[in-house]
């Protein structure tokens, strides 16, 4: 990360018993671990920007790491996303450089996944949120982990920053009755089914 000019990294992780219906046993764990960083592209159009990929690697291995341990072991991982929130001086498509950093440093860490891992991104202002869609991490159909989290910060992004998250579960939604492809019949052929 020596490229990158971190601000601040947050870790939160949420551990949800019920959402209205009977206890679980075991509380699902929905985390979150983000970093605010200077973009490095604010205020001005800058043609090439592919390289900073490569900058933000590094970062995306340290945040997919901390966050599966956070969540009790990569082993323990069933769902994930990732997304990107722009600063008003920055452009959306600096948010779109997080797709692969952040993608590959989770399939890395997690190991063996076949499912795309989905994402989103917005340009806002200080305070912004971003709901960050989950899906299973073999299986995009698998409807009981169809989740989103929402991470943001009250000073973040300022103008010329970026917030890169990751966020990961460690099961479907907790009361998740809504039928369809169940986990337990994943083929696991195309990342769809």
């Amino acid at each position: 990360m020596s490229k990158l000019e971190v601000r601040k990294t947050v870790l939160t992780v949420e551990e949800i018993y019920h959402e209205g219906g009977p206890v679980a046993d075991e509380p699902l764990l929905r985390g979150a671990c983000f970093a605010v960083i200077t973009n490095p592209f604010a205020g001005r159009f800058e043609p090439e920007i592919q390289s900073f990929m490569d900058d933000l690697r590094p970062m995306g291995l340290q945040l997919a790491e901390r966050l599966a341990k956070a969540l009790g072991g990569a082993d323990k991982v069933e769902g994930y996303g990732k997304g990107s929130l722009v600063g008003a001086a920055g452009e959306l498509e600096h948010g779109a450089l997080w797709h692969a950093p952040g993608g590959y440093a989770m399939r890395e860490v997690i190991g063996g996944t076949k499912a795309i891992v989905p994402s989103a991104k917005k340009v806002g202002g200080m305070g912004s949120r971003l709901d960050v869609p989950i899906t299973h991490i073999n299986a995009s159909y698998v409807r009981s982990h169809f989740d989103s989290m929402e991470v943001g910060l009250n000073d973040a992004p300022r103008a010329n920053e970026l917030l890169f998250a990751l966020v990961m579960t460690t099961g479907p939604r907790v009361h998740s009755r809504s039928g369809g492809l169940e986990a337990k019949d994943i083929k696991g052929e195309d990342g769809l089914k």
